[in-house]
């Protein structure tokens, strides 16, 4: 009888980058009360869970455009984004179930971990301090320019920093919106989307993306997607 067995080929190390708000921070009844705090000086009514899902969409000017049925001034948009930031920070932040679990077990496992916000850079770093969570991450970076922009170009100057560039390869972003994973494919990164953030589920899936109800069920969809990529590099 022939004993001799394939080699294990052992998983690729990754590097999982977080996404903050709807996906490590459980926040999106805070979202959806920041928002009704700014439409009423808007002319809008105020909205759902399920409507706030359906309709968010960045740039966040194009969501509020969406919702009011008009296209809103440039100083409108200035006060109701700062109106909304005054109301979220208000609240106390609320860590994801498992959250510190997950990171804690990837961490002795060998992967490197990264957070990633367009929430203002100053606002994330005393968010994920209040969390007692930074020692998790290689590197934390929030917005440090205008508002209302796209992840994209932000995540390039992440992975840059991390020396990650052109590594997108081993690189799982895990995120709840469609701008997530628009980033991520525009930086050959790897993407699984998490159902219960910002963006409603029936929306990323009919985007195609691939999507979890959990943060551990992600990080483990996304393995499996990097070691696909990395077994089929080797064949």
């Amino acid at each position: 009888m022939n004993t001799n067995t394939a080699p294990v080929t052992p998983l690729p190390t990754m590097h999982v980058v977080w996404d903050w708000n709807g996906t490590v921070k459980d926040d999106l009844d805070d979202h959806v009360n920041a928002l009704n705090a700014t439409l009423p000086a808007l002319g809008g009514d105020l909205v759902d869970r399920e409507t706030y899902r359906a309709k968010h969409t960045v740039p966040i000017p194009n969501f509020y455009a969406r919702l009011l049925g008009r296209e809103i001034t440039e100083q409108e948009w200035l006060d109701s984004d700062g109106a909304f930031l005054e109301h979220l920070r208000a609240q106390p932040v609320r860590v994801r179930a498992g959250a510190v679990e997950l990171m804690t077990a990837l961490h002795e496992a060998g992967h490197t971990q990264s957070l990633l916000s367009l929430c203002p850079h100053d606002a994330l770093l005393a968010e994920v301090g209040e969390a007692g969570i930074g020692h998790f991450f290689d590197r934390v970076d929030g917005r440090t320019g205008a508002s209302g922009g796209t992840k994209a170009a932000p995540l390039a100057a992440h992975l840059d920093a991390l020396g990650l560039a052109g590594q997108g390869h081993r690189v799982l972003l895990v995120g709840d919106a469609l701008d997530d994973a628009d980033a991520a494919h525009a930086n050959g990164a790897h993407v699984v989307l998490h159902t219960g953030g910002l963006h409603h589920p029936a929306k990323l899936a009919a985007a195609g993306h691939h999507v979890a109800d959990t943060l551990a069920d992600a990080v483990a969809l996304g393995s499996q997607l990097i070691a696909r990529t990395a077994h089929l590099a080797c064949v």
